[in-house]
């Protein structure tokens, strides 16, 4: 059994993302945390809005809120990889889901994730961008930009 820390609290936080609770994700992340992406992929695409999301409180938007409008039914996560080295935590997922107009989505992504004081200070998303493009909207990410 695997009891690193800071493979448990990425887990953690991983399972409160799943409950779409705005309290309990955001007991999860430092006030100034940052998840950022790739820029100009789907999600943000989508939204609207840039590919970084700065501060716990928009990061709780998105994951509470924002998240469930994109995909919104039989959402599959699956963890391939989790590997912890002092304070960064590198997880491995799938993700699978029915999106909003009823397209599938199945994409693959590494999350660099870097911990401070047992909470997620900063977190680095990695997928396929052009993947994510054709499952979202039908074309590559050569034709979305």
């Amino acid at each position: 059994m695997d009891s690193n820390p800071n493979k448990q609290a990425v887990k953690n936080a991983w399972a409160a993302f799943s409950t779409r609770d705005a309290r309990q994700i955001a007991a999860v992340f430092t006030e100034d945390a940052q998840w950022l992406a790739p820029a100009g992929n789907a999600t943000a695409r989508f939204f609207g809005k840039g590919h970084q999301i700065v501060g716990r409180a928009e990061i709780v938007q998105f994951l509470a809120h924002d998240f469930h409008r994109l995909f919104v039914a039989d959402v599959e996560i699956g963890f391939t990889g989790l590997h912890a080295d002092g304070p960064v935590v590198v997880l491995e997922q799938s993700l699978r889901a029915t999106l909003a107009g009823g397209r599938v989505y199945d994409n693959e992504y590494c999350f660099v994730i870097t911990l401070r004081d047992g909470l997620i200070h900063r977190v680095r998303e990695y997928m396929d961008t052009r993947r994510g493009h054709e499952c979202i909207f039908g074309e590559s990410q050569t034709r979305a930009a």
